[in-house]
């Protein structure tokens, strides 16, 4: 997110543009009631509310962010969910530009020429959403269930700030592979070959190690 939200949806591009539009068009996969599903993209916005300066922002299903979580925790939790947070208003904006056809990769008449919607939207967002100013990455981690046949909570929850040479999403980006790529070449993990993360990497090393690196990760539970 940008620290200095604008419009027109007060967002700013830091990664691929195509990745953007394909988080917000494809399927979401999760563990609902003991089940995977997959559910439609842009929709279930909820509130959640992050210390100033942030205050009130909203979440909603986008695609891929689960990864292989489904898989590897069916028949372990009852449900597993993934949204996307951005600044209030911006899921419905972009909405209505799906449902416009906006995102459509077939191509359409326009005057003499064919075009597809999808890539007239990609150089139209990659042009308004310019990175300018600062960014931040904000991740919230919720777990909740029993434990010794007592209710258990517990969140984590990443409040992480970019500047002008390394952005926020750089830093979540990179700073995770090269610590897991370190953790490889140690032998603190391993396994080798295909392998979920979530089966391999050990947290409490891996959080410790992200602290080292200025990515602090806060703990609350009850």
């Amino acid at each position: 997110l940008p620290t200095e939200p604008k419009p027109p949806m007060n967002y700013k591009l830091v990664f691929s543009v195509h990745g953007l539009i394909n988080e917000y068009i494809e399927s979401c996969v999760k563990i609902r009631d003991g089940k995977i599903i997959h559910a439609d993209p842009m929709i279930e916005v909820e509130e959640l509310e992050f210390p100033a300066p942030f205050g009130k922002l909203e979440a909603f299903n986008t695609s891929g962010g689960t990864s292989t979580l489904p898989k590897t925790y069916l028949g372990k939790v009852k449900n597993l969910d993934y949204k996307t947070i951005r600044y209030p208003g911006h899921c419905a904006q972009f909405k209505l530009l799906l449902d416009l056809g906006l995102t459509s990769s077939k191509p359409i008449q326009v005057g003499k020429n064919k075009i597809a919607p999808r890539d007239l939207l990609s150089v139209l967002l990659t042009e308004k959403l310019t990175m300018e100013g600062k960014d931040c990455v904000l991740v919230r981690v919720a777990v909740d269930g029993k434990k010794s046949g007592k209710s258990k909570s517990v969140q984590y929850q990443i409040i992480d700030y970019g500047d002008e040479h390394v952005t926020a999403m750089m830093r979540l980006t990179s700073y995770p592979i090269a610590v897991i790529a370190q953790m490889m070449a140690s032998g603190v993990i391993t396994q080798r070959g295909v392998v979920p993360q979530e089966v391999c990497v050990p947290a409490d090393t891996f959080i410790s190690e992200l602290w080292k690196r200025g990515i602090e990760i806060s703990i609350q539970s009850n």
